[in-house]
């Protein structure tokens, strides 16, 4: 995909972000954010029945381009992830998933989203032990 395009489908999400709004019985819901720049990120987790997968994954937020867009593509690409693969996704693969140039940019806004979804599953995980 080219610059444009990539640029496009990040306008796309962030005009139009997908899975967004709470899930009024999550499982975990989480915010992050940027202090510094004011991005925001809550992120709404559902798990199956046998705390395995994801089951419904939403988010609300407000920010810039790229970590609402970023935030969109993640609900979007892990419905029905294994938890196990959230915790261990890089923040490589996700510079992967929303383009990488655009990403390297603005690291810390393009992984806001991952990092707290990546809280979430903790959270999650330690609430059934």
């Amino acid at each position: 995909m080219d610059r444009q395009a990539i640029i496009d489908r990040l306008l796309e999400h962030y005009e139009r972000p997908r899975h967004y709004g709470p899930i009024a019985d999550a499982d975990v819901t989480l915010p992050g954010g940027i202090p510094e720049c004011g991005d925001t990120v809550t992120i709404y987790l559902k798990a199956d029945a046998a705390g395995e997968r994801v089951a419904e994954l939403r988010f609300e937020g407000r920010g810039c381009t790229i970590s609402q867009a970023a935030a969109s593509l993640l609900a979007e690409e892990l419905q029905g992830a294994r938890l196990a693969d959230i915790l261990a996704m890089e923040d490589a693969t996700l510079f992967q998933l929303i383009g990488a140039e655009v990403a390297r940019a603005r690291p810390r806004c393009a992984s806001l989203a991952l990092h707290t979804l990546q809280s979430a599953v903790h959270h999650y995980q330690q609430s059934r032990r």
